[in-house]
């Protein structure tokens, strides 16, 4: 699977979380919304790494508009890992949390639209089919190193399956994805 395909996928994976912890939170249920946070962090850990390891190095020179966007994204992620550290220190139920929690997904929001808008368009443009696809081998080679799940993981499960785990995890978008797009998505559990 294409890189672009499978940083899109950990983004709708993390979009669900993001919906997830809102109800969680309207409800005014601290104990879920303090897990779903720790799943977003969890999740967010492992995608700015394989970016910022992987993906924006080998983009980086492919252009001068791709170098300002890998810049400002890694400026992006410096942003959401302050976020992720400092709301980590506070119990979920301090407002200051809330606070931070919300500010991240209002960040981590618009870094992932901006990045799927603006910045794939530009990576398709620079690279080929054959480098992408090479590319999300690596994303993906990365991903086992940290211990995260891989399309591997899933692709055995079956479309059904994987629909009612994208169904149970709020994954946006999921009556339109085949079955590797569902695998790459959802969590295994």
């Amino acid at each position: 699977m294409d890189a672009l395909t499978l940083l899109t996928a950990d983004h709708n994976r993390v979009r669900g979380l993001f919906t997830r912890w809102k109800a969680a939170h309207e409800d005014g249920d601290t104990a879920t919304a303090g897990q779903l946070y720790k799943k977003m962090a969890e999740e967010l850990g492992v995608h700015t790494d394989i970016e910022e390891t992987v993906f924006y190095p080998a983009i980086d020179g492919a252009s001068d508009e791709l170098h300002e966007m890998v810049m400002e994204a890694l400026e992006e992620h410096k942003v959401a890992k302050a976020e992720i550290h400092e709301a980590s220190m506070l119990p979920a139920a301090d407002d200051r949390f809330v606070a931070k929690v919300t500010v991240l997904i209002e960040s981590v929001e618009h870094h992932a639209e901006e990045e799927e808008s603006e910045m794939w368009t530009a990576v398709r443009k620079a690279l080929s089919a054959e480098q992408l696809e090479e590319l999300g081998q690596a994303l993906e080679d990365r991903k086992k190193v940290l211990g995260a799940p891989t399309l591997a993981d899933k692709i055995d499960l079956t479309k059904a399956e994987l629909s009612e785990l994208a169904k149970n995890q709020e994954i946006p978008g999921r009556s339109k994805m085949d079955h590797d797009e569902l695998a790459a998505t959802v969590a295994p559990n």
